[in-house]
C-alpha cells in the first residue's frame, strides 16, 4: 500500500502594528481555510492598541505550536516582513505573506499550494492574484486589476503586479530572499519578492480568481490603486524623483543576487542601469534594449515620457 502524499506545511507570515480593529476577522479567516496544514508566525512592530492581547487570546485557544509571536524591528512594514521571511529557524514548505486587516476566502491557501506543487522541486515559484476590494465595513467595492501582460523580470523592474497579501512562495524562492538578507533598502517586500523570483528564473502564477477580501480604509499603508484617478496618480509619480529613488534602491539590492540572475535577466538589468545614466540618444537605445514594460498602455506611455526626461 502506498503512503499518502505529504501535505506541504505553510507558514503564514503576518505583520502587525496597531491592527486590533480588523485583526480578529483576519485570524478567523485562517481558521476557516480548507487547507489546514499551516502555522502562524506573527511579527509585531510595537502595537499599543490591544493587538498583542488579542493575539495572546488566539494563541491560548490555538496553542503555541500554531501561533508564534515575535518582536518586529520597528523600521516599517517592508523591514518587518523581511525580518519574518528571513527569520532563522523558520521551517516550512510554503510561505504566505498576510496583512492584518484583510479577510481570506476559505480556498486561498488550497489554491496556492495546489499550484506550487505543480512546480518542479528546486525551482523558485510565486503564487499571487486578484483580490476583491472591500470598504472598512466589509462591503465589496470592486476588483483589483486583471493584468494583460505576462509576469516577468522586465515588468518587475517597473512595477509590482500583485499585492503581498496574495503572495505565497515556495522554499526555493524563500532561499533566494534569505541569501539576499533582511537588511536591504527595498521599497516594499512584495515588490522585492516579485523582482527576485522573476530575475532568478523562477515561475509566477497570477491567479485570475480572487481569493481575498482586500480592505480599503484610511489606515492602509498601501491601498489598491484600481481607479482611473489612482492610476493617473501613479503615472504622475513617474515625474517625481521618488520613482527614480525607488529604482536606485532596487538596483542596489539586486547587487546581492546578481550572480543568481539568469543570463537574459542580467542583460536586462545591465541595459536598464545603463539607460538611466546615458544622454538622450543612448538612454532611448538602452531603454529599448532592456525591454522593460508596465502592464497597461497608459502606464507604458508614462514610462516612455519618464525615460525621455530621465525621470526613471
Amino acid at each position: 500500500m502506498s503512503r499518502p502524499a505529504r501535505r506541504p506545511k505553510v507558514a503564514i507570515l503576518l505583520c502587525t502594528y496597531n491592527g486590533r480593529r480588523f485583526l480578529g476577522e483576519q485570524l478567523d479567516s485562517y481558521a476557516a481555510q480548507t487547507y489546514a496544514h499551516w502555522e502562524l508566525q506573527v511579527s509585531d512592530d510595537g502595537s499599543k492598541d490591544g493587538t498583542l492581547e488579542l493575539l495572546a487570546s488566539y494563541q491560548a485557544r490555538w496553542g503555541a505550536e500554531k501561533l508564534t509571536l515575535h518582536a518586529g524591528p520597528a523600521k516599517g512594514f517592508a523591514a518587518n516582513f523581511l525580518s519574518l521571511i528571513c527569520r532563522p529557524g523558520l521551517e516550512a514548505d510554503c510561505f504566505a505573506y498576510s496583512d492584518q486587516d484583510d479577510i481570506w476566502q476559505a480556498e486561498k491557501l488550497e489554491r496556492a499550494v495546489h499550484w506550487l506543487q505543480s512546480v518542479p522541486e528546486g525551482v523558485p515559484a510565486l503564487y499571487c492574484g486578484r483580490t476583491r476590494l472591500v470598504d472598512a465595513g466589509g462591503r465589496e467595492i470592486g476588483l483589483s486589476p486583471l493584468f494583460p501582460k505576462p509576469a516577468g523580470f522586465a515588468n518587475a523592474l517597473m512595477q509590482n503586479i500583485a499585492s503581498g497579501n496574495t503572495m505565497v512562495l515556495n522554499s526555493a524562492a524563500r532561499a533566494l530572499l534569505l541569501e539576499a538578507g533582511k537588511e536591504l533598502p527595498v521599497v516594499a517586500h512584495d515588490w522585492w519578492t516579485y523582482i527576485v523570483v522573476t530575475g532568478c528564473g523562477g515561475r509566477v502564477f497570477y491567479d485570475p480568481e480572487p481569493t481575498l477580501l482586500y480592505r480599503q480604509h484610511d489606515a492602509n499603508v498601501i491601498g489598491m490603486n484600481s481607479t482611473w484617478g489612482a492610476r493617473l496618480d501613479r503615472i504622475r509619480m513617474l515625474w517625481h524623483e521618488r520613482f527614480r529613488r525607488w529604482n536606485d534602491c532596487n538596483i542596489a539590492a539586486l547587487g546581492r543576487l546578481k550572480h543568481r540572475l539568469i543570463p537574459r535577466n542580467k542583460e536586462i538589468l545591465e541595459n536598464f542601469a545603463k539607460a538611466r545614466k546615458m544622454g538622450f540618444f543612448g538612454r532611448i537605445l538602452y531603454f529599448k534594449r532592456s525591454g522593460i514594460y508596465r502592464q497597461t498602455w497608459l502606464g507604458n506611455i508614462g514610462l516612455v515620457i519618464a525615460v525621455i526626461f530621465k525621470k526613471f
